[in-house]
């Protein structure tokens, strides 16, 4: 039951937010819009767009290297066949199927690969607030228009964001210093409110906080972090080289409040960011930049298709060569959740 309430939660949010992005624009104008727009730089968008992929996955690559040596091809894979999921399935299952995935086929721990999803969320995190950083104190008073409500929240939600990626990612590095303190600490929390002695979540515990080792490795750490800053770098060139390909000039430094927005409008768990990533950037484009709204929601749909298009195929492709169903992800997830919601797990 609960489960077929999400389902329609999710396609009632994502309905709206297509109708939101969607309500203004004339779209026989976006059509021609997009047929004048220029495709050398619509193709440079793209080949930015999979330099940050291959980039996202040697990073991954270096967050595994506590647990083990792991080809860039299986990290690929995984990591295409996640992006696969979240864009054809809601609540971001991609990034419980990745890290499952690549455990079954590498013999990994999988909670600790999971774990390595985590830091790499605060990673992102973390740098998508730094980028948003540098844009306000340095950038903001360049804006050609300001919302100033609306830059205000995304300060506010900026200031927020960059406190919860820090203090977690404090966190998890003190639990992969200490990982029997926490797992005593989980232990007798379990004993005092289950009375339960030895049971299977202080061993999980364990085994989870395995996939935080790096952070206990400041070197490795900081290494990880500048992959980051690649990641999202070569997003803002692919934002960019779209909006200059319709004509929407922003300032380079324009791109790092534009790449803000995209993860922003992604977080939204709908499948593939569909409705959320339209209604925000749309948004932002004609909040922040004078774009014109038909202009905004042509740049709006072909960057999404920049962004998801190629490493949805590159990921079903992977899954029809490695015999992975649309079912089997979502068992696969499914398995992921048990693990985290009782323990279990290998």
């Amino acid at each position: 039951m609960r489960r077929h309430f999400r389902a329609v939660a999710v396609i009632g949010l994502t309905v709206a937010l297509i109708l939101f992005f969607l309500r203004s624009a004339d779209w026989v104008s976006v059509l021609l819009e997009m047929r004048r727009a220029r495709h050398d730089l619509v193709v440079a968008a793209f080949a930015a767009m999979a330099v940050s992929f291959l980039v996202r996955v040697k990073r991954w690559q270096l967050l595994l290297v506590p647990l083990g040596r792991v080809g860039f091809e299986a990290a690929a894979s995984a990591t295409a066949i996640g992006f696969a999921t979240n864009a054809l399935l809601p609540g971001r299952l991609g990034e419980i199927v990745r890290p499952y995935l690549l455990a079954r086929r590498e013999h990994l721990g999988a909670s600790a690969a999971l774990a390595t999803i985590v830091v790499e969320r605060f990673l992102d995190l973390i740098t998508i607030v730094l980028l948003l950083g540098v844009f306000v104190l340095f950038f903001g008073d360049a804006l050609p228009k300001t919302d100033e409500g609306l830059l205000a929240g995304l300060k506010a939600g900026g200031l927020l964001a960059g406190v919860v990626a820090v203090v977690g990612l404090a966190f998890v590095t003190v639990a992969a210093r200490e990982p029997q303190r926490v797992s005593a600490g989980v232990a007798m929390l379990e004993r005092r409110l289950l009375g339960r002695t030895g049971s299977s979540v202080s061993r999980f515990i364990v085994r989870f906080v395995c996939g935080f080792a790096i952070t206990a490795k400041p070197d490795l750490l900081l290494r990880a972090f500048g992959w980051s800053v690649a990641v999202w770098g070569f997003v803002a060139v692919a934002a960019w080289c779209t909006c200059a390909a319709f004509g929407i000039l922003l300032p380079p430094s324009g791109s790092l409040l534009l790449t803000a927005l995209m993860a922003l409008g992604v977080a939204v768990p709908t499948p593939g960011g569909v409705g959320g990533f339209h209604a925000v950037v749309q948004v932002g484009l004609t909040s922040f930049f004078l774009a014109q709204v038909n202009a905004a929601a042509g740049v709006t749909v072909v960057l999404h298709v920049v962004a998801f298009g190629p490493v949805t195929v590159a990921g079903l492709i992977w899954m029809v060569r490695d015999g992975v169903t649309i079912r089997g992800a979502v068992d696969l997830a499914s398995s992921g959740r048990q693990d985290l919601s009782v323990g279990a797990g290998k």
